[in-house]
């Protein structure tokens, strides 16, 4: 399974950005995808998911209300839109799969990552 973020930039505060995560090799619509991102010196810490189904969403709370997770199993990605975006939002933003996974919040729980995507937010 093989997993690529996309999408990633510089936008200014406030704005906005929708990521891709496009998942091929084996059926995605069996996997949940998680979100999560890694600032400048800081561990990676979890951002949103989805379930296989898309049921279930988890999003962390500083995200709540401005960003939204989706899925097209149809085209194999997953897309958090991230609206009203800010400074502290800048990070690299990795996806990562669990087949036939719920919501994790956890790294370790996830099978497969992609390589991550750059966004800056400016002030």
């Amino acid at each position: 399974v093989q997993l690529q973020a996309s999408g990633g930039g510089l936008v200014q505060a406030g704005g906005s950005l929708r990521l891709s995560c496009k998942v091929s090799g084996r059926t995605f619509s069996r996997y949940a995808v998680g979100w999560f991102r890694q600032a400048p010196g800081k561990e990676r810490e979890f951002v949103a998911a989805i379930t296989w189904s898309g049921g279930t969403i988890d999003y962390e709370d500083s995200v709540k209300g401005r960003f939204t997770i989706s899925r097209d199993n149809a085209k194999n990605t997953a897309y958090p839109q991230m609206n009203t975006l800010k400074p502290e939002d800048t990070a690299v933003y990795y996806c990562a799969g669990k087949y036939y996974g719920l919501v994790y919040r956890a790294l370790d729980e996830y099978d497969y990552w992609g390589q991550g995507t750059k966004v800056t937010v400016s002030s």
